[in-house]
């Protein structure tokens, strides 16, 4: 019975929640065709550029559109946990196509939103865009999420 309240929590949570989210950001942009390995590659070596000259240590994760793994890099003496919380932010970025910052700023608001499946509350996850449509993201991991952040969109060539 607590499990079956715990899933009808969930759900509710989803169906309130994801709504506020999108209407956050306006209509998300659409699917394009994947990135391709080596886009994530030159993406990841931005990435590690804006690090390195920060003097900070990361993971990278570059997913495409369905959240899988492209192109990962872990700079020496990143932590452990950086690894999986980089793909998981990439994957958020990708499934929900929108940056991991919008979770943060949402849950600041209705604490609710907590709850969806895949949700990475913190920046560092930048979905990744061609022709206006998404074609898959970059998650960063290593030190605060704003730098993770300025990390994933240097590796965008975003400022």
């Amino acid at each position: 019975m607590k499990r079956h309240l715990s899933s009808i929590l969930v759900w509710i949570a989803v169906a309130v929640g994801f709504p506020y989210v999108a209407a956050m950001q306006g209509q998300p942009n659409m699917y394009g065709p994947s990135i391709m390995a080596d886009q994530a590659k030159g993406i990841a070596a931005a990435a590690v550029a804006e690090a390195r000259k920060n003097q900070w240590t990361m993971a990278i994760a570059i997913v495409d559109t369905a959240g899988d793994l492209v192109y990962f890099e872990r700079m020496d003496n990143t932590q452990i946990a950086s690894m999986d919380i980089a793909v998981g932010k990439a994957k958020a970025a990708a499934t929900y196509r929108r940056p991991t910052r919008v979770f943060m700023d949402v849950i600041n608001k209705a604490p609710a939103t907590a709850t969806l499946p895949g949700v990475f509350a913190s920046p560092g996850g930048v979905p990744i865009m061609a022709d206006g449509k998404v074609i898959g993201a970059v998650g960063v991991s290593g030190v605060t999420g704003d730098q993770d952040e300025q990390c994933a969109k240097a590796g965008l060539g975003m400022k």
